[in-house]
């Protein structure tokens, strides 16, 4: 049984990252992690989210979602980050959240943090890889360690092959082209794995 306490954050418009999200509690939970699956807050402007009724009714599906907070980074052992790419970089709506972390960071609180990430696009040379690596350009000025899948595992190979982090195409109806369900469990038991072994070593 593992004593990895697990925080899944996600930003997510219309729903895939959410579903990433998901699937990353349910590979950890099957690790034996605790785990909290977490929102990070929505920045845009309720005409834009109004003007699109699927992004409308993933905001009022998860509304009950709790909010990332500064206590969660402090409280997890690892980390895995779920978002869609905006232009080959992090949403903006993560990056705020992202950018309160000063304060840890000083103090050493996010140093030896076991992270992953996962991401999503409109076409499959969108930026996901891209997305991913701005990512932990930002966990490595915490001091984390990062926990790629890299091939470490055949579901990388069903799912598209990113070494980075799992990452999925979105097709215009909103559909998941590419099958990454057993890839997101086998990542998120990776990095569970992982920080057990930070998290003895540190004992």
């Amino acid at each position: 049984m593992s004593n990895v306490k697990l925080a899944v954050i996600y930003y997510s418009s219309t729903g895939t990252n959410y579903k990433l999200a998901k699937w990353a509690e349910e590979g950890a939970k099957e690790a034996g992690a605790e785990v909290k699956v977490l929102k990070v807050e929505e920045l845009a402007p309720e005409t834009a989210i109004e003007s699109n009724p699927a992004w409308k009714a993933h905001v009022e599906a998860t509304k009950d979602v709790p909010t990332a907070t500064l206590d969660d980074l402090e409280w997890a052992d690892a980390i895995i980050f779920s978002v869609p790419t905006r232009f080959g970089n992090v949403p903006s709506q993560l990056k705020q959240f992202l950018d309160t972390t000063g304060g840890l960071w000083a103090q050493g609180k996010l140093t030896n943090k076991v992270v992953s990430a996962m991401s999503s696009a409109g076409n499959s040379h969108g930026g996901q890889e891209q997305t991913i690596l701005s990512l932990y350009t930002t966990m490595m000025h915490w001091g984390a360690i990062i926990a790629a899948p890299g091939y470490t595992d055949q579901s990388a190979f069903v799912s598209g092959g990113n070494p980075y982090g799992t990452s999925v195409t979105v097709d215009q109806e909103g559909n998941m082209v590419e099958d990454v369900e057993e890839a997101v469990k086998h990542q998120a038991k990776r990095t569970v794995q992982v920080a057990e072994w930070v998290k003895k070593g540190m004992e």
